[in-house]
């Protein structure tokens, strides 16, 4: 992460994001496969360091040999061939998108870490400070609820962050730097799609003027609500 100066002369938080170029390795037909879809591989890697099928997949394709193999669904009427590279000019500055990634595994945690409690008492008497304490009935139903928050697994889950906007597109090194945060840890693999609930929409960058006019709003309806 790192930040840029929009036109604007806001400083605004980014993500630096790899995407590309990508090469088509196979192209699914509905005759052929039921759906239509397009597998695209990405970060190169040496041939021996594959599995035997893997490198007769890539020399059926005529491509290279990559390390990540993903595949994305097509619409009906667009064409692409293995070997076909896709890059960042599928997308552009300003632009809504969704960011699929798998979020920083932090292992077995308790409940206050997890989901946020308060915890007990931190007095000398307290034998609870931050156990979990009663779950359940004793009567009605007489279990526990199912769903309900406790100690254990947190993280390392797939995460879909919907209508992020891109700031900036660097064509020439491959690069897209988006606004905020993106799941999981540094030099991970994450997907880049197009909006699902927004597509094709262009936010431009706001002036300084706007936001605080925007934020002291927000305070006011922030205010009004607690009263």
């Amino acid at each position: 992460m790192t930040q840029l100066f929009n036109e604007h002369g806001r400083a605004v938080s980014v993500t630096i994001l790899e995407a590309g170029p990508c090469t088509v390795t196979q192209v699914k037909t509905k005759n052929k496969d039921g759906y239509q879809a397009i597998q695209l591989g990405f970060g190169s890697v040496k041939e021996k360091h594959l599995t035997k099928a893997l490198q007769g997949h890539f020399k059926k394709a005529g491509t290279e040999s990559f390390k990540h193999l993903r595949e994305f669904r097509t619409a009906e009427g667009e064409q692409f061939a293995a070997g076909q590279q896709l890059t960042v000019d599928l997308f552009q500055e300003g632009e809504l998108i969704d960011i699929i990634g798998t979020s920083i595994g932090k292992g077995f945690q308790g409940g206050v870490r997890r989901w946020g409690w308060k915890g007990g008492p931190q007095t000398h008497g307290s034998m609870s400070h931050r156990a979990p304490g009663s779950i359940g009935s004793t009567t009605f139903p007489g279990r526990v609820i199912k769903g309900h928050h406790l100690p254990g697994h947190m993280g390392n889950i797939r995460v879909t962050i919907q209508n992020v906007r891109i700031v900036k597109i660097d064509p020439a090194d491959h690069l897209i730097m988006v606004e905020g945060s993106v799941p999981g840890p540094a030099a991970r693999l994450v997907v880049l799609n197009k909006s699902v609930k927004k597509p094709g929409k262009i936010v431009a960058a706001k002036a300084i003027q706007v936001t605080q006019v925007e934020e002291e709003e927000d305070k006011k309806k922030a205010t009004a609500k607690k009263k």
